[in-house]
């Protein structure tokens, strides 16, 4: 194989930025199908405005921001909001840590998501829940800004680890969260964080109908040293079945594709993801 180094990175973002017309046949179906940036944040932090066109030229529809986004400027996210219009791109959510959902930087942290046109700011936790009565603050957090939030006609949402389904005193704190939030504070699904601890991904979406906003697309493989690096379909995790269940009674808007690392670079990673999930979504 030959080695991924710099310039064969910066060939394959020329590549497929040049050739966009064989990459960006999209999928007929109204749910958009995007990329969490995670997938390629060390691509991003090298050249962002190449890997962005690189995603585009894909045939990605949406894409999702990491929490590093708060530390933009206003100018900086108006920079990335004329990219991201130039390239066809959406950003419906935002994947935010809980410094975003304080009370005094919920008002920046709205800010720069409204200038990028966002919609959902999705928090996810940084730090280690030690109890029940932990997981019912976080609740209590995203009641909070869904009351700020709707308004403007924004939406909050949670994102899932493993660990909210690997119960503590006696319950999931992902049950904890879904009984102690309003009904349009909507889920993140990480499906393969799900399946990860031996969760059943379907009856949880069946559980907890029209709270599902968006679904992480991400496989998950028991073998040794494979976990969350191998591609869709190589895992265990039963993707037919939940497109079902998130379509029927979820209340999906959009799905995300992340990967977290692969045995390929993580820009041709994003690109044989967008293909298997073409394969599997059907």
């Amino acid at each position: 194989m030959v080695p991924w180094n710099s310039s064969s990175r910066r060939a394959f973002l020329a590549a497929v930025t040049a050739a966009p017309v064989a990459l960006t046949a999209k999928k007929s179906h109204h749910v958009p199908i995007g990329l969490e940036l995670y997938s390629v944040d060390k691509d991003l932090q090298q050249d962002f405005t190449g890997t962005m066109r690189a995603v585009a030229a894909m045939g990605y529809d949406c894409v999702e921001f990491i929490p590093s986004h708060f530390d933009w400027t206003v100018s900086r996210a108006k920079e990335v909001r004329s990219l991201l219009d130039d390239l066809g791109l959406r950003c419906y959510s935002t994947r935010s840590w809980e410094r975003s959902f304080t009370p005094e930087n919920l008002p920046r942290a709205i800010e720069l998501d409204q200038i990028l046109g966002n919609k959902f700011m999705m928090l996810t936790t940084k730090n280690a829940v030690a109890n029940l009565d932990g997981w019912k603050a976080i609740a209590e957090t995203l009641n909070r800004a869904a009351e700020k939030m709707r308004p403007l006609g924004m939406r909050t949402g949670y994102h899932n680890h493993p660990a909210e389904f690997v119960p503590v005193g006696g319950r999931c704190p992902i049950e904890v969260l879904a009984d102690n939030t309003s009904k349009d504070v909507k889920f993140e699904f990480d499906a393969g964080n799900c399946v990860s601890v031996g969760s059943d991904p379907v009856a949880w979406i069946e559980k907890n109908p029209g709270r599902f906003a968006t679904l992480h697309v991400k496989d998950w493989s028991p073998d040794a040293g494979q976990g969350f690096r191998v591609l869709l379909g190589e895992g265990t995790v039963p993707w037919p079945r939940i497109f079902q269940a998130v379509e029927k009674s979820g209340g999906v808007e959009f799905y995300l594709i992340e990967q977290e690392g692969s045995r390929y670079p993580s820009i041709e990673t994003a690109r044989r993801s967008l293909a298997l999930y073409r394969k599997l979504y059907v």
